[in-house]
């Protein structure tokens, strides 16, 4: 896998993944970042800007690209497996998301609130690509993904674990202050254009919404999940 932009690499380079080659602009300055690859033994490439470009298929990469092994989904038992004990869970799941810039924006904020991990699946959904791996600023590398075949029967497996789902949706829900958090739960992200799907809310065991006093009648997906994210950490974490 290809995976580029300078602060993305840099850490790949801190944390010590393993990375098979780094290929650089001929004219990046990056001085650093050769002498991490020197000390690591790392292949080093420079490439013209044009050669650059057309690698990342017109990604913004800043003249910097590390070619890497493919980001490996778990399954939802190894996710739960992970889970610190005493800790009080907390995963996302994506219902058809799509966006890439979404999931990586999604995966950054799990990591600064210290959930789980989050749950995709397989069909209809975006995977753990170069540009999620970009957005998400090596989020990526500390939120484990389940990538399950059947989100509902995934929920009902959560439920006999002890898992509370929460929905997101505009109509018949309650405002998202008044949520019960303290439980451990699954915090459920509808998709960009249609929403949380009629087969996961039947799962849901409650729907939150979010207000929406101005003339828009909707928010990103990463935006939403962002502020809930927080509102269920502030709730757990009181100042």
């Amino acid at each position: 896998m290809i995976v580029y932009g300078k602060n993305t690499v840099v850490q790949l380079i801190k944390d010590k993944k393993k990375i098979n080659r780094l290929i650089l602009s001929e004219n990046a300055k990056v001085f650093e970042i050769v002498n991490e690859a020197n000390k690591r033994r790392i292949p080093v490439e420079f490439r013209s800007k044009k050669e650059m470009d057309r690698l990342c298929e017109g990604g913004i990469h800043q003249g910097v690209v590390a070619e890497i092994e493919d980001y490996k989904t778990k399954s939802i038992d190894e996710v739960l497996a992970m889970i610190p004990q005493g800790k009080t869970p907390l995963l996302v799941m994506l219902d058809g998301l799509e966006d890439p810039h979404n999931l990586g924006a999604i995966l950054r904020t799990c990591d600064a609130v210290q959930a789980d991990g989050v749950i995709i699946g397989k069909h209809r959904s975006v995977g753990l690509t170069a540009t999620v791996a970009k957005v998400s600023t090596g989020a990526i590398d500390t939120i484990p993904v389940a990538q399950v075949t059947n989100l509902t029967q995934t929920l009902k497996y959560l439920k006999q674990k002890g898992f509370w789902i929460c929905g997101t949706d505009m109509n018949n829900a309650i405002d998202y202050r008044q949520g019960n958090y303290d439980t451990p739960l699954v915090l459920v992200i509808g998709s960009e254009g249609f929403g949380v799907s009629k087969l996961v809310k039947s799962e849901c065991d409650y729907m939150v919404s979010l207000p929406m006093a101005g003339k828009v009648s909707s928010l990103n997906a990463s935006v939403a999940c962002g502020i809930l994210l927080y509102e269920i950490y502030s709730k757990r974490n009181p100042i």
